[in-house]
């Protein structure tokens, strides 16, 4: 059908279903069924509702713990080269509905900003109604509204297909991805096109998880080699990398609140936790007081861009190399017994208090590696583990890449409080 006369069509049928009048065609069953969502729901149907935009600072802190951002490559390569951007706008959405990124060409963003399809903006169906975006993470299936499908009035003139994106570790919704456009880019392809890119997506995310698993079994292969009892090392999210003096298995349950300690673990028990580069060393607890967790760490920056941090407990020990901004925040924070704030070391790092969204960013990543070995609230080593630093015999060779104000006084010879100056030193 022309996509015009179809766009009469639609018009009349949602015409009649908002009035209760006969039919003069049944609409699809996915766009009926969102359809009776919104009236029941009292969406109104010709005036297009708006909630609060999340502001630049809310959205980077989105963007930076959506798994999303590790597959983006993927959506990009998988839908822009064949995409008329002057025409279409690729957007991706994380599972609140909430728009972190868009793409295309500036006359095609204008328009759609004049809908509200912005980045930042909430476009969950339960605001702005049937849509690619909301009624995909509604029914968790892939979906193209065209033209009157869309619910609110103002959207008509639109086109959109989008596809829900699941973590594959464990099946939650990650977000979808949708291409949008005007009516006349309406494809009968297009839904297809996404859906296949979404799961190339779940592909490489699934790739990741086992490439991540790996690099844990490399890991915590010779700590359980040294353990009489039984344990097991698994990721963030239970999947297990390796296990002694235990049948096979492939996930564990962990509780909320996980973390280093003490902790009994549904199906294992009472449970010694420590942390490990990406996951957890879990020990299951054979005799009362077993030690827990980590007891000492060390920080070593003796070597130019060979920094590392080695960390030691009752199980042995393991070592993970530094990217240069994380040997930087791990630094100061190791001059700073007693703490650092957000903005406090936004402002060692780069003179300015106001960065706190980078800070926060890559601290957590730091934290994926060292758990309970890392406080927050503020941001230091816990009280329990010491700290030892390794510094280069020459202090202008302390960190030479970093151009950060503190690491630049600490060359200097210049101490905060708290902070000794010279070579390796404990605290």
């Amino acid at each position: 059908m022309d996509a015009r006369e179809a766009a009469r069509l639609l018009k009349g049928v949602r015409a009649a279903v908002l009035a209760g009048d006969e039919l003069p065609a049944a609409p699809r069953p996915e766009i009926a069924e969102s359809w009776r969502r919104m009236l029941a729901g009292g969406v109104h149907p010709d005036r297009d509702a708006r909630s609060r935009m999340l502001s630049a600072a809310e959205t980077e802190e989105r963007r930076q713990v959506s798994p999303l951002r590790e597959v983006l490559p993927v959506l990009r390569e998988g839908l822009l080269p064949t995409l008329d951007t002057a025409l279409h706008i690729l957007v991706v959405a994380d599972a609140d509905g909430r728009l972190l990124w868009r793409e295309g060409a500036p006359s095609i963003l204008r328009k759609a900003d004049r809908l509200g399809f912005s980045v930042g903006a909430d476009w969950g169906e339960a605001v702005v109604g049937t849509n690619g975006v909301g009624t995909a993470l509604v029914t968790r299936q892939p979906v193209h509204v065209f033209s009157a499908e869309h619910f609110v009035s103002s959207h008509h003139d639109w086109t959109c297909a989008g596809a829900p994106v699941r973590d594959p570790r464990d099946g939650q919704l990650l977000g979808v991805v949708d291409v949008s456009g005007p009516l006349a880019t309406m494809h009968p392809a297009t839904l297809a096109w996404v859906s296949s890119v979404a799961r190339l997506a779940e592909r490489e995310l699934r790739v990741r998880h086992l490439e991540s698993l790996e690099r844990l079994r490399s890991i915590a292969a010779p700590l359980l080699a040294r353990l009489p009892g039984r344990a097991l090392a698994v990721d963030p999210h239970g999947w297990a990398a390796a296990v002694t003096g235990l049948a096979p298995t492939d996930r564990i349950p962990l509780p909320k609140g996980f973390g280093p300690g003490r902790v009994w673990v549904p199906q294992l028990g009472d449970c010694v936790v420590e942390p490990l580069p990406g996951g957890w060393l879990l020990r299951i607890a054979e005799v009362p007081g077993t030690a827990t967790a980590a007891s000492r760490v060390v920080l070593d920056l003796s070597r130019p861009r060979a920094w590392s941090v080695t960390v030691y407990g009752a199980a042995g020990s393991w070592s993970q190399e530094l990217s240069p901004r994380h040997a930087e925040l791990l630094f100061l924070l190791a001059e700073s017994p007693r703490g650092r704030s957000a903005a406090e070391l936004s402002a060692e790092l780069f003179g300015d208090p106001t960065r706190t969204v980078t800070v926060r960013a890559e601290l957590s990543r730091v934290r994926r590696h060292l758990g309970g070995v890392l406080t927050r609230r503020p941001y230091r080593f816990a009280d329990d583990v010491e700290v030892e630093v390794i510094r280069p015999e020459d202090p202008a060779a302390l960190l030479p890449h970093s151009t950060a104000p503190a690491v630049i006084g600490a060359r200097l010879g210049r101490s905060g409080p708290g902070v000794p100056s010279g070579g390796g030193w404990r605290m």
